[in-house]
């Protein structure tokens, strides 16, 4: 009786399980023929959603990637792209749906009517999934998919906003025409909620993207634009198209395997990395270890530049000095700025070219790489870019966004040029090109005089884009002050100004040799 009892038990879960998945394989057919038929920039929007997959999990080769939910694999096929072709990966279907032709033989494709099935046992590194949570299936999908996650592993959905108001003013309208939308969709809160109860950690939940219908192909690139800004607006980015949740499996602390991103022979040796730091001592150690493991062939030296920092990043640094000739650093003394440590940097390096970077950019160091791809192009100047249509820019505060967007828009108006975000300290610049910056400012608007100084003497700059999230309690404090540091960016657009168009001002005399 026992045994019947336990058969019969494990039957009803099995037949739960095909009905459960049966709602995955609905809203795949919902997704995709919503993509297809209604959203005339879905290619662009799976692109620039793959790449935030992958600078948000900071994605290194080798990792194992298990989509579920491909349907017709549209998503798939842009996650190959950003991916390199480096990442296993494993795409699930619950739709009934025959593998897609444009699949390479190095993706797994299973179609499914139950979950773990063939999963079993199996274990990944990152798990993506689109519009697949449900009210009905949601507690249940989330335990299946921490099942699958290996310890520390993260995982990021998409799903659609139900607070979006032309979600709901077209579920209206499509109800009053009997073609009722079949979802269950959760809002914000409950997505939280729900994901927090599984038991993962590093959770966060997000208002995401407002290009989404009734959008026209001229709106597009405004709509765009302006989503960045909206996204972090207080009240207004409740009306986002979707919601992006990123989650993590304990342990917080995962030791990510070390694997050698160089593949340019040209690069060899020939970088000098500058990093300013300011009581920087959790940081610069992790920094670099990691800069020596994924670009160590690269490497002609670490520069780390404490700038009179109170803690013990002095004695950190010089701890890494004592045991690697590979870091040579450079102890300023007063005053204090960033913009003067930036130049003792520079002019203490020797490498073929310079990247400059801050202090806590340890997690976002595979994105690097994309910068030392276009060095290895030719490009004089490599700029990594917050405000791409492929950035990430997470928690970053509302008047810093304003701020730095009136002043690129006016930047582009004066100078008569096309960019996105100059201003960034993650640049990487041939040293024949730092060697011709006049550089005057002592704090943070240096990083503009090495961004737009270039773009006037004509050398070749291109943006990449990067994830920026804003510091987590255990990075530290940003010493970034906006009030007191934004004279300095206007000084600078005005003698570049100058120099432009009278050739008179503090750079009157730069030029391209």
């Amino acid at each position: 009786m026992l045994k019947s009892n336990s058969i019969t038990a494990q039957s009803l879960q099995d037949e739960a399980d095909i009905r459960l998945c049966k709602i995955l394989g609905d809203r795949e057919q919902y997704r995709d023929r919503y993509w297809k038929k209604s959203d005339p920039i879905y290619q662009d929007r799976l692109l620039w959603r793959a790449q935030s997959f992958r600078q948000m999990v900071h994605l290194i080769p080798g990792q194992t990637i298990l989509e579920i939910g491909c349907g017709e694999g549209l998503f798939t096929e842009q996650l190959l792209k950003v991916s390199r072709g480096e990442n296993p990966i494993t795409a699930v279907t619950f739709a009934g749906l025959p593998k897609p032709d444009n699949f390479p033989s190095n993706v797994e494709f299973l179609n499914k009517i139950s979950i773990p099935g063939e999963l079993e046992g199996r274990g990944f590194d990152l798990i993506v999934a689109m519009d697949l949570l449900d009210k009905r299936n949601s507690a249940w999908f989330l335990q299946k998919v921490d099942e699958l996650l290996n310890p520390g592993g993260q995982v990021i959905f998409y799903e659609s906003n139900p607070w979006n108001i032309f979600l709901r003013m077209r579920r209206f309208i499509a109800q009053f025409f009997g073609r009722k939308d079949p979802r269950k969709l959760l809002n914000r809160p409950e997505l939280y909620e729900l994901i927090s109860e599984i038991g993962f950690i590093r959770v966060f939940a997000i208002f995401n993207d407002f290009v989404y219908a009734p959008l026209t192909k001229e709106l597009i690139w405004l709509l765009r634009n302006l989503s960045i800004i909206l996204e972090n607006t207080p009240g207004i980015k409740t009306l986002a198209g979707s919601i992006l949740i990123h989650a993590q499996k304990p342990p917080r602390i995962v030791e990510r395997p070390q694997i050698s991103l160089c593949e340019h022979e040209q690069l060899r040796g020939a970088i000098s990395v500058v990093i300013p730091c300011h009581n920087e001592e959790m940081n610069i150690e992790p920094l670099v270890k990691r800069l020596k493991g994924f670009f160590g062939d690269y490497l002609h030296e670490i520069i780390p530049v404490d700038d009179n920092s109170r803690d013990r990043t002095r004695e950190v640094i010089q701890r890494l000095a004592d045991e690697d000739p590979l870091i040579k650093p450079v102890f300023r003394v007063p005053p204090n700025g960033v913009g003067r440590a930036l130049q003792d940097g520079y002019r203490a390096a020797t490498g073929r070219y310079i990247l400059s970077m801050d202090c806590d950019f340890q997690h976002l160091l595979p994105e690097i790489r994309d910068l030392l791809d276009m060095a290895a192009l030719g490009y004089d100047v490599v700029v990594g870019s917050r405000f791409s249509r492929h950035s990430v820019l997470l928690n970053y505060p509302l008047p810093k966004i304003i701020v730095n967007r009136g002043f690129h828009l006016l930047a582009q108006i004066l100078l008569l040029r096309p960019f996105r975000d100059l201003t960034n300290n993650l640049k990487l610049m041939r040293r024949e090109v730092v060697e011709n910056l006049n550089l005057t400012q002592p704090g943070f608007a240096i990083n503009a005089e090495t961004g737009l100084q270039p773009l006037l003497m004509n050398y070749s700059i291109i943006e990449v884009p990067i994830s920026w999230i804003n510091r987590t309690p255990d990075m530290g404090v940003s010493s970034f002050r906006l009030v007191k540091v934004g004279g300095g960016y206007w000084e600078v657009l005005l003698h570049l100004f100058l120099k432009k168009y009278f050739n008179i001002g503090r750079y009157s005399t730069q030029k391209k040799p």
